[in-house]
């Protein structure tokens, strides 16, 4: 393999890809990134058995060939490297990647490309349907739910994030079991037919953090598809393929969950209410997190909420709100609340409740009932 690529282009393709390489694997070579000439051009592929990045960067192909190669070492390299030329050639028969650029050369012990596992690439996927979603919409979804999805790997299907493509319809959902986000839009291109999956967390944030990297422009989507046996699902973007498994598993009914009417709403100002719990979570988090919030009707209406830490002191913190409804006091995880109202992006929200044992419902104003909707379990009094 003979191959000569731009420093940048090197570095920003090995950032993309350099996530999704194995940290704890029992297969050295998951440890390692693939480089492979591909159709003029050099791809480099990560995976971790969950997820599977593909990048394609421009290069110039002297002579076809592949290898892996230490990611770490190569990404660290790399990186130290200035913005100018790199040829990289590998010898047939041996696993060294000899790599020059200005007054630097290193010599790269790697692992032979027939040990990395296949990665599924769109090319090969070129014949299934996909459904088209624009980047940032995709991007926004993600960071309003995948957030709320579980960590705890002893609950393997609640760390996944559910996906239904329903004809012009995408929803998403996740919960950990104390808190729930739901969020759908509009396609403007129909799905080929209904498809209902379980993505891991993990991957999704993954996919939200290339789309931020890459350079996409209006008229890039990123293109979805269940892979033919349907245990994996890959989003295509211009240059860069992510693959990763799905959950097998039924996820919980969460219509179920959300409440369907309420006693006590009050509209408030996003960024006061979020102020607020910020200052209100400094006391709360030595107490589990545990904030009293006081909703009183009025003119203005208020909500006052109150943070206490055996060892540090106490805070009281007020907004003014619209209110109807009956008075209202209940505690909740301030995380849980500083965690959605820092992805609501409008300058109200609302929030919702029927009594105080029962969950508490966030909903940004001036958007669609369907679009947007959080709910929290509330917390036992003390």
């Amino acid at each position: 393999m003979r191959v000569s690529v731009l420093q940048e282009n090197l570095a920003k393709g090995l950032s993309i890809v350099g996530r999704a390489v194995a940290t704890r694997s029992t297969l050295p070579v998951l440890s390692n990134i693939l480089l492979e000439t591909d159709h003029s051009q050099l791809k480099l592929s990560a995976m971790n058995m969950e997820i599977g990045i593909n990048c394609w960067i421009g290069a110039m192909i002297e002579e076809e060939g592949a290898t892996t190669v230490p990611a770490r070492l190569l990404s660290d390299f790399v990186n130290s490297l200035p913005k100018e030329r790199i040829e990289m050639t590998l010898e047939a028969g041996k696993q060294i990647l000899h790599l020059e650029c200005a007054r630097y050369d290193a010599n790269i012990r790697g692992i032979d490309a027939t040990e990395f596992p296949i990665i599924p690439t769109h090319r090969r996927q070129s014949g299934l349907p996909f459904v088209e979603v624009p980047p940032p919409k995709l991007r926004r979804m993600i960071e309003q739910v995948a957030f709320a999805a579980a960590t705890d790997e002893s609950r393997p299907t609640l760390t996944g994030v559910f996906v239904r493509f329903d004809n012009d319809r995408l929803t998403m959902a996740a919960t950990d079991g104390f808190r729930l986000a739901v969020r759908s839009t509009v396609l403007e291109e129909p799905a080929p037919g209904s498809v209902a999956v379980i993505i891991p967390s993990r991957a999704l944030v993954e996919l939200s953090r290339i789309i931020g990297v890459m350079d996409l422009s209006e008229d890039d989507g990123v293109d979805v598809t269940v892979t033919e046996a349907r245990n994996q699902i890959m989003f295509h973007m211009p240059g860069v393929d992510l693959v990763s498994q799905l959950i097998e598993a039924t996820f919980p009914d969460y219509t179920r969950i959300i409440p369907d009417s309420y006693n006590t709403r009050a509209i408030v100002d996003t960024a006061q209410m979020l102020n607020t719990l910020k200052v209100a979570y400094l006391f709360a988090r030595d107490s589990a997190n545990f904030v009293r919030l006081n909703i009183t009707p009025g003119d203005p209406g208020r909500i006052r909420f109150t943070a206490t830490s055996a060892d540090m002191g106490d805070n009281e913190g007020e907004v003014d709100a619209v209110v109807e409804g009956e008075p209202l006091e209940a505690a909740f995880n301030a995380k849980y609340m500083i965690d959605v109202l820092s992805v609501i992006d409008t300058p109200q929200v609302i929030f919702e409740a029927v009594s105080a044992r029962r969950p508490g419902v966030f909903r940004p104003v001036g958007v669609g009932p369907e679009e947007y909707v959080h709910v929290i379990m509330p917390m036992s009094p003390k």
